[in-house]
């Protein structure tokens, strides 16, 4: 029912469609979409399970809903496909680089650089190319004991395949973040898969770059986990009016002043 289109569902149930809306609006719901949604929410007793496509004719409250339970449904989907020894193994192999170059293009270029930004925090020699002609001249430098990490939704781009050949022939390691069963992910020596589709023909590719930048956080946390005591007490000390202000709870158990709360905070 959850993916019915409204005439099927009063066919089902023997009544006209106006029926079906007037049964929706009788419950408190805004309409049909409204109604799946929080039925979806009730099933699962958290978010939807399923994603529910954006319609022109969604009310603000209905688009505002269905874009946050896609993400929220896309997050909880993606944790339940994680592979501890691929991350175990992409995180050792960030912890050992000489350096680490992040590579990404269009809507994900600030998932590269919001990953050049966790790691600088942490001291460790970085960089985030985002331009094709860029990305070429630095994977043509790359060396043995450095490690590319290549971010890409589909995993299809040319421009970034030929990155990974170029780092790969150079002797460096390449992480890929992206779909599984994609030439990207089949290239790769550790890949860390997201597979989210999106209708990117009438929408942004939103909740696959939020999901993008969230398997970077883990890789960052568990870098910070596996590094010296020092290392993370020093990112307490980073500069910012927002580090300056008393820590406040945003969860039980999480504080803004924890220094790896600084790491997964896409504030700054």
């Amino acid at each position: 029912m959850l993916n019915d289109p409204i005439a099927e569902i009063a066919r089902a149930a023997g009544v006209s469609q106006p029926t079906v809306i007037r049964f929706c609006r009788s419950l408190g719901c805004e309409g049909l979409s409204d109604f799946k949604l929080r039925l979806a929410s009730g099933l699962t007793g958290t978010v939807p399970v399923t994603h529910t496509q954006v319609n022109t004719n969604d009310s603000m409250l209905e688009l505002g809903a269905k874009v946050l339970g896609n993400t929220a449904s896309a997050i909880l989907q993606v944790r339940s496909h994680l592979n501890r020894d691929t991350i175990d193994r992409a995180t050792e192999m960030l912890l050992a680089a000489n350096r680490i170059e992040f590579f990404a293009l269009g809507h994900y270029s600030v998932v590269a650089q919001d990953a050049q930004f966790k790691f600088l925090r942490f001291g460790m020699p970085c960089g985030a190319y985002t331009d094709p002609r860029l990305q070429l001249l630095a994977a043509d430098v790359l060396r043995e004991g450095d490690v590319a990490v290549v971010i890409s939704s589909g995993g299809r781009l040319p421009e970034l395949l030929q990155v990974v050949e170029k780092a790969q022939e150079r002797g460096a390691k390449v992480v890929a973040i992206t779909a599984s069963q994609s030439p990207l992910a089949k290239k790769a020596d550790v890949t860390l898969i997201v597979d989210h589709i999106e209708d990117i023909a009438t929408h942004l590719p939103m909740v696959s770059r939020i999901l993008h930048l969230l398997v970077i956080d883990i890789l960052a946390v568990g870098v910070a986990m596996r590094r010296n005591p020092e290392s993370i007490a020093a990112l307490a000390d980073g500069s910012g009016e927002d580090d300056a202000k008393p820590a406040r709870s945003t969860a039980p158990g999480v504080s803004t002043a924890s220094p790896l709360s600084r790491l997964t905070s896409h504030s700054r």
